[in-house]
C-alpha cells in the first residue's frame, strides 16, 4: 500500500488507558506487518522475526526438534512447523492449540525436560520501564537464564536464537558463545521495528 493510501489510526486516550499503552495500540493499528500477518495467517507480525533470520541464517530444518521458549501466542511456532521442525512450545500465557505442536504452559526454569533440542528459539523479553538501561538488565538477567538453560539442554552442533537489548551487559555471554558455537553474530531481522532497541544473538553449531 502507498503512502498516499495510507491512512492512520489515532487512539484516543482514556482515563482507564495509560499514555504508552495508547502509543503501543495506535502504532500496532498502523503497522503494516500487522495487517500483513492477518492476511498470511500468522498469530503475530513477530513471524516475519524468525522468517528473516532463517533466510538468513537456514536454522529450521526439517525433522530438527525445536523448543520455542516464550512462544505466545504462536508466530515463531508457526513458521517452525512450516518449515517441519518438531516443535514444543513453551510460555507462562496460554497458546491456543497449533498443529502438531507440543505446548506446554509454565516457567522453562522450574520445568524438567525429558529430552534435549536440536534448536531453542527464545523472542522472550520482561515488561519494559521506558529506561534504556534497566530494560537492558531486565532483558540480560533473562538471557542468562536461557544460555545456561540452552548449554545444558541443546544437542551439540544445535542451533540458538535470543532477542537481547544491546547495552553493555551482552559483551561477556557474546564471547563466551563465541567459545561455545562455531559461530555467533547479532542480527537485526528487517522486520524488527527500525525504532526498537531489540537485536538478536544467533548462534550456529554447538560445539559440545
Amino acid at each position: 500500500m502507498s503512502k498516499n493510501n495510507f491512512t492512520k489510526t489515532r487512539v484516543k486516550t482514556s482515563k482507564e488507558r495509560k499514555i504508552g499503552s495508547t502509543l503501543w495500540l495506535q502504532r500496532q493499528l498502523n503497522d503494516p506487518l500487522v495487517k500483513q500477518a492477518k492476511i498470511d495467517g500468522w498469530r503475530s507480525r513477530a513471524a516475519y522475526k524468525i522468517i528473516g533470520i532463517d533466510e538468513k541464517f537456514k536454522i529450521l530444518q526439517p525433522g530438527k526438534k525445536l523448543l520455542d521458549l516464550g512462544a505466545a501466542p504462536g508466530g515463531w511456532t508457526q513458521v517452525a512447523l512450516k518449515k517441519g521442525c518438531k516443535v514444543t512450545a513453551v510460555d507462562l500465557l496460554e497458546i491456543a492449540p497449533i498443529g502438531n505442536a507440543k505446548i506446554i504452559k509454565g516457567d522453562f526454569t522450574e520445568m524438567e525436560f525429558s529430552e534435549t533440542y536440536d534448536i531453542i528459539l527464545s523472542d522472550m523479553a520482561p515488561n519494559t520501564t521506558g529506561d534504556r538501561q534497566v530494560d537492558h538488565l531486565k532483558l540480560m538477567a533473562l538471557v542468562e537464564d536461557v544460555y545456561y538453560f540452552v548449554t545444558e539442554n541443546l544437542n551439540k552442533g544445535g542451533h540458538f536464537v535470543t532477542k537481547i537489548f544491546q547495552g553493555g551487559e551482552d559483551k561477556k555471554l557474546y564471547d563466551d558463545m563465541k567459545k561455545r558455537f562455531e559461530t555467533a553474530k547479532y542480527f537485526k531481522p528487517a522486520a524488527s521495528r527500525k525504532d526498537s532497541k531489540e537485536i538478536f544473538l544467533v548462534c550456529l553449531n554447538k560445539k559440545a
